[in-house]
């Protein structure tokens, strides 16, 4: 990040006609996001990036493939479709908001209809004058056509209301149930992926390893796999710019996945991991974007999962330990309790050597 921090000020200065950078650190800190400073010459005041700013760019910048990723992005100046986006805002809720909308939408559409009923109390029948405790209940036993007959409606007026909360309680009744249900339907892949990504050389050429498993019965087919490098550059105006590098895969069609199974990239002269060294990367905050689609063979659709690794979860000269065996009785049997385990790995002698170090 500083090395970023410092290619930004310099450009920055650039623009602004600068002869020098400042870098003087206390300073920097003191100042806010971006600080002001005075050249002695002219008397001009010029722009520079500060660490504040700097740190606040990257967080802007920042990419994070983890499911968690979702909420830390602001999105100004773009307003929120509630309404006219219902079902999507229904289906990515966490199921305790979920649970609060409904229980709370329950709760207003029947107080709603009991002030209704209050307005026109002698046209519900009832052993005694009613409440707005006991309207509350009788709209609910109404929204839900349960009707257990102590109170009803005796006057056009609370008619047409008793009619149109059963219309909307069926149409409430039903896209609730359609909404709960799509929720528990949803496509989930059970793919896990290991903690670690590894660079081992066990055929003399280094190779990035990232190892996944199939966590149900039933197999995934049709497996397609794309392995990014994803670095954060400095474009020549000084702006950030996210940058997405291809690094291919020795297979990245898998036609069935049953259990187990570890992706490789081989890391030749030309693959992005080989030209970058890990100091530049880690200046570049850089991170490998792991995206995984497949089809679920008893749902019969089609499954999404992600993950990502930044540089300091890479482990150079490791390599996965074995989690798939033979039994006696010529079963296999998978060790998932191993699954993110690793070990050392020597590299040979005449290896052709990486950068990622």
């Amino acid at each position: 990040m500083k090395r970023i921090w410092r290619r930004l000020n310099t450009q920055q200065a650039a623009s602004h006609g600068r002869g020098r950078e400042r870098t003087d650190r206390t300073d920097a800190e003191d100042q806010t996001e971006t600080g002001e400073t005075q050249s002695a010459a002219d008397g001009k005041k010029t722009r520079s990036i500060t660490t504040k700013e700097a740190v606040r760019r990257f967080r802007t910048h920042g990419l994070n493939g983890r499911e968690e990723a979702h909420d830390n992005v602001v999105r100004v100046g773009l307003k929120d479709a509630l309404w006219s986006d219902l079902y999507h805002h229904a289906l990515t809720a966490n199921w305790v908001t979920f649970t609060l909308w409904a229980v709370g939408s329950y709760i207003a559409i029947n107080l709603f209809f009991a002030f209704l009923y209050a307005m026109v109390p002698d046209q519900v029948s009832a052993p005694h004058p009613p409440t707005l405790a006991d309207l509350f209940f009788f709209s609910v036993q109404t929204l839900s056509t349960v009707g257990y007959g102590v109170m009803a409606p005796s006057g056009p007026v609370a008619n047409t209301i008793v009619s149109a909360e059963v219309l909307i309680g069926m149409m409430i009744n039903a896209l609730a149930t359609g909404a709960v249900f799509a929720r528990i339907a949803r496509p989930r892949a059970r793919i896990i992926f290991s903690n670690k990504a590894v660079i081992s050389d066990e055929n003399g050429v280094p190779a990035l390893c990232i190892r996944i498993a199939n966590c149900r019965r039933s197999v995934i087919l049709s497996l397609d796999v794309e392995v990014a490098l994803s670095r954060l550059t400095v474009t020549q105006d000084g702006h950030l710019e996210r940058q997405f590098e291809p690094l291919l895969l020795v297979q990245a069609h898998v036609p069935v996945l049953r259990h187990a199974f570890v992706l490789a990239h081989v890391i030749t002269g030309i693959s992005p991991l080989h030209v970058h060294s890990i100091q530049e990367l880690d200046a570049e905050e850089g991170e490998i974007i792991v995206t995984v689609t497949g089809t679920d063979e008893a749902m019969g659709q089609t499954v999404f999962a992600r993950t990502s690794y930044a540089f300091d979860r890479v482990m150079n000269h490791h390599r996965f330990v074995d989690i798939v065996h033979s039994t006696p009785g010529g079963t296999i049997s998978v060790d998932y309790s191993r699954f993110h385990d690793i070990e050392t790995h020597a590299p040979k002698a005449d290896a052709e050597p990486a950068h990622a170090d």
